[in-house]
């Protein structure tokens, strides 16, 4: 059954891929390819409105000492997202406190639980007087919509560009001092969002991101790691790729099409400081992909820092302490 699933989901995906992304008209030529303003492209993404809405509150948790919790919704392409949200305690800063948005890696998304991942991350910024909105991507929890590809569909990026309008317009927040935080596949989507939104977003934390050129993203990730993925994860990673490359070859046979799809050609355009920390022993995605882009980011001339651990995993386990105070220091000197 689950193979007849995986087979009818990826029936299911190429025609929406190709009756979603790249209607009206099909290119007919590589070069008519390029000329077409593909959906997928970070212009495009530039040019979609991302209004939000009102956040609602669907339930009251818990609180702790130090914040009060809530997991709330917001509508991202007709869809409800659901969301995580920490209110700090304490005397307000008198334009509101500031914001982290924390973007998630992958998780299995009907496994996904706004509260119930990345615990210690989330409860160390909001103890340090963040707001802190945690987005369920479409398809992932309760929330609306079809889980996806990160790297090959703009919908996690818009969902998260919605939750940034969103908290944007919630009373206790200040719109002035919203940072983002994401960590493996959420460093993707935090990369794509400081390259899309270049205003609104004043820091940018990414921990272990797959943050490799899309090239390097398609033939030099899997290869070069330890990690297996479940099926379903290699399948969500994956979703359209070979659409796109049967329509579009490859990067190095088409450059001009996946450049514009591909965030760190967009660099330039970056005015967040960024920060970037990974574990050497990363056994998941390649530490490369983050030294490399710490390497472009400077030769951009762009604010940067770059933190690496010897002997720290994936989640940066081994020297978690020093990768959050960092990350705190970081966002106090840019948000507060």
């Amino acid at each position: 059954m689950p193979a007849l699933q995986n087979a009818v989901s990826q029936i299911l995906a190429f025609v929406a891929l190709l009756v979603g992304l790249f209607n009206p008209a099909q290119p007919k030529t590589i070069d008519e390819a390029n000329k077409m303003l593909n959906p997928l492209s970070v212009q495009a993404m530039r040019e979609k409105e991302y209004p939000g809405s009102s956040i609602v509150i669907e339930k009251i948790l818990s609180s702790t000492e130090d914040y009060y919790r809530y997991i709330t919704s917001y509508q991202s392409d007709g869809l409800k997202n659901f969301a995580l949200l920490l209110v700090p305690k304490g005397n307000k800063p008198t334009n509101g406190w500031p914001v982290i948005i924390l973007n998630h890696g992958y998780i299995i998304p009907k496994k996904y639980t706004p509260e119930g991942n990345y615990i210690a991350y989330y409860d160390y910024l909001a103890k340090h007087g963040y707001i802190v909105f945690k987005p369920n991507y479409r398809g992932n929890g309760k929330s609306e919509g079809q889980p996806t590809s990160t790297y090959f569909s703009p919908d996690y990026v818009t969902d998260d560009l919605n939750a940034l309008a969103a908290i944007k317009k919630y009373p206790e927040a200040n719109p002035e001092r919203i940072g983002v935080w994401g960590h493996s596949m959420g460093g993707n989507i935090t990369l794509k969002d400081i390259v899309v939104n270049t205003s609104d977003i004043k820091a940018a934390s990414i921990w272990a991101g797959v943050v490799g050129n899309l090239n390097d993203i398609i033939f030099n990730w899997q290869n070069r790691v330890t990690y297996q993925p479940d099926q379903e994860d290699l399948f969500l990673r994956n979703l359209n790729k070979d659409t796109l490359i049967s329509l579009y070859q490859t990067p190095t046979e088409n450059p001009d099409f996946w450049n514009q799809l591909d965030p760190t050609f967009f660099l330039k355009d970056i005015k967040a400081p960024v920060q970037i920390q990974v574990g050497l022993a990363d056994s998941q995605v390649p530490p490369d992909f983050s030294k490399s882009l710490f390497e472009k980011l400077v030769k951009e001339g762009k604010k940067v820092e770059y933190f690496e651990y010897q002997g720290a995993n994936h989640d940066i386990n081994q020297s978690f302490t020093t990768a959050m105070k960092r990350t705190v220091d970081f966002f106090d000197l840019y948000l507060k």
